[in-house]
């Protein structure tokens, strides 16, 4: 016997969806495979390597352990969608300026986090960047360059000379 599947209306990034999914489609692969946003990436699948970040209701959660029906008359935001509106730009230039890209895979979270964490502290102490970061996982940068970054973006906002 199979589910039935759900009706759900949504938000994501900034438009209206509205879609059929099965009870127990992840909030990644439903924006992944239904709506073609690839930017949050399938990694662990146990909510520890942050490659799923995504904004909802304006909070971090990992998309793979979020059903998608659980975001119903919700909203959802993206990396694609921080990305277009520009939010984020500073700290997009920086994680390229600072080599805190490597393969990529991990960026969009990092990029999540880091711009959800100086909406909260402005200029955040490297000890700070590195607990924030801590449920991102990158198996590439050893960290210094996306702390590098990171800092380099909130002295900017702040005023300050990095």
């Amino acid at each position: 016997m199979s589910a039935r599947n759900h009706d759900i209306r949504l938000t994501v990034n900034g438009e209206e969806v509205a879609e059929n999914v099965e009870p127990r489609t992840t909030l990644v692969d439903f924006l992944r495979e239904k709506l073609g946003l690839t930017g949050s990436h399938i990694g662990c699948e146990h909510g520890v390597c942050g490659a799923c970040t995504v904004l909802l209701d304006g909070v971090i959660v990992r998309g793979c352990l979020t059903l998608a029906v659980q975001c119903d008359a919700r909203r959802v935001d993206t990396i694609e969608g921080l990305a277009d509106s520009g939010d984020i730009a500073d700290l997009q230039q920086a994680f390229a300026t600072r080599n805190a890209l490597q393969c990529g895979f991990c960026t969009p979270g990092m990029l999540l986090t880091a711009a959800k964490m100086l909406e909260r502290q402005g200029v955040p102490s490297r000890e700070t960047i590195r607990a924030e970061l801590s449920g991102n996982y990158c198996r590439w940068t050893g960290y210094h360059a996306i702390v590098d970054a990171i800092e380099s973006v909130a002295r900017a906002r702040a005023g300050e000379r990095s």
